[in-house]
């Protein structure tokens, strides 16, 4: 999974009935734009996240 500061990270439920989480990319940590990254959820929490199997990775406008 490769992204860049501003793409959003979209995590798929995998529970019936759950909603997907999107947020936008704040800061890249890994290299080359891998993994971890800084992450703004639609709610307003920030944080770092190693993605699973289940997310993917969006590139807006």
């Amino acid at each position: 999974m490769q992204a860049k500061v501003g793409d959003h990270l979209v995590v798929e439920s995998n529970t019936v009935g759950s909603p997907r989480r999107e947020g936008e990319i704040l800061e890249v940590r890994g290299a080359d734009g891998a993994p971890p990254y800084v992450v703004r959820w639609e709610d307003g929490h920030e944080g770092m996240n190693y993605p699973g199997p289940d997310a993917h990775i969006t590139h807006p406008g």
